[in-house]
């Protein structure tokens, strides 16, 4: 297969990811980076070896001229998606986005038919489709083991530190600088249900809200940073604790540390903490976004979906049970125990899915799957191998702004599918 030439829109940890995903797979290459912060921009042209006057500080400048590359990742901040996506579709790159693709479905929208115009290919990084357990979920359905499907209990675990890391001091923590957490966080569990049911849902509803990370909600005696605070060592979402103890392990100093800090010293975090928004105590934040939400789905053939979304948990593999007229699966992210109402016989499918669920373990698999899949498509023009295109992933996000709607009236919303 050639190899397919990358522009990279955008230098962070999703941007990065999928562009060291397509140099160890051997069937892409970086030969391009528009990154505004200059020290990402310069450390991505040294790991990728991109000459410096391919290196850009931003996508307009790279989109000013002739298209470089055949294909570009496009892993700006959520409200920067629609722009570079739309321009860069009309010069020909075909585009890795990643999600969700824009945060108003008028952007997405423009998204899906500018790709369309140009005849290019489109793969949002819902890279939940793409894992080994994924696969073997859909091929048990589509095959008929547990017979029709009737219902769907599904839960996303985010994580009590992760809501705190990435939702409640992070760049995802208010919905008017980001995008309501449904959107940034769970469209990808609100696409992966659709996968396997096989339609969209014609009516939602929805409840949630910000319970806890309030100021209302913190302990006496409580400073306005972890490092000051008299009552940390005894907090869950103490700073000091989840960000010192990521030292050491290469991993977690990808992520979550490295958007805390570039200096993996305990001076070094221990300094990001004072300064920088990771050390505020999350009861002091101002942060918007819910930390639990649960979304009913109704499809047109009567089947219906309960989903969770919660903060309170540990961060894992999310986990889901589907009842069938002939039987009933449960499934815990690597692997799948079926009960068969015929025979009453149990048996459990391991999908020998080894990674871990998080952004640093490659979401179980499902990134590097996704851009082998995505470079495949570019290199053959057959886009057979990926999991959904444009129409579809517009689709499913019409779903979260569906269900966000509701969350946010108290009304039973219908699908404008």
């Amino acid at each position: 297969m050639p190899r397919v030439t990358l522009a990279l829109v955008g230098a962070g940890l999703r941007g990065l990811t999928y562009a060291r995903h397509a140099l160890a797979a051997g069937t892409g290459e970086v030969v391009a980076v528009a990154e505004p912060d200059p020290a990402r921009r310069a450390a991505a042209g040294r790991e990728f070896g991109v000459p410096a006057e391919r290196l850009y500080a931003g996508w307009e400048e790279l989109a000013g001229r002739e298209r470089l590359a055949d294909a570009a990742v496009v892993a700006t901040q959520d409200r920067l998606h629609t722009a570079p996506a739309v321009r860069l579709a009309g010069l020909g790159y075909h585009l890795l986005l990643e999600k969700p693709m824009a945060t108003e479905e008028r952007e997405a929208a423009a998204i899906a038919e500018a790709a369309e115009r140009a005849g290019i290919t489109l793969a949002v990084c819902h890279v939940l489709r793409y894992t080994p357990y994924t696969r073997a979920l859909k091929s048990l359905l589509d095959g008929g083991g547990i017979g029709r499907l009737v219902s769907v209990e599904h839960l996303e675990p985010v994580g009590w530190w992760h809501q705190a890391h990435s939702f409640v001091r992070g760049n995802w923590r208010r919905a008017d600088t980001s995008a309501p957490m449904l959107l940034t966080k769970a469209c990808h569990d609100v696409d992966w249900l659709v996968h396997l049911v096989g339609s969209v849902p014609r009516r939602v509803s929805s409840f949630g809200s910000l319970t806890h990370f309030r100021a209302e909600e913190a302990p006496a005696g409580a400073a306005a940073r972890c490092p000051d605070c008299p009552v940390e060592s005894d907090c869950p979402y103490s700073a000091k604790r989840l960000y010192l103890d990521c030292l050491g392990d290469a991993d977690a100093e990808f992520w979550p540390l490295s958007a805390v800090t570039d200096t993996f010293t305990e001076e070094g975090v221990l300094r990001a903490l004072r300064d920088g928004p990771y050390g505020r105590c999350v009861y002091a934040c101002d942060n918007d976004v819910v930390d639990h939400q649960v979304v009913a789905m109704e499809f047109a053939d009567g089947a219906t979906c309960s989903f969770t979304m919660s903060a309170f948990t540990p961060m894992g593999h999310r986990r889901t049970r589907l009842h069938g007229t002939h039987g009933f699966a449960e499934g815990d992210g690597t692997s799948i125990r079926l009960v068969d109402f015929r025979t009453g016989d149990e048996s459990v499918v391991d999908t020998a899915a080894g990674a871990g669920a998080s952004a640093a373990d490659g979401h179980g698999g499902g990134d590097e799957a996704l851009v082998e899949a995505f470079l495949n498509a570019v290199a053959t023009g057959d886009a057979s191998a990926l999991a959904s295109d444009g129409a579809a992933s517009l689709a499913t996000h019409r779903v979260v702004w569906a269900a966000e709607l509701a969350r946010r009236t108290g009304e039973v919303v219908t699908v404008d599918a």
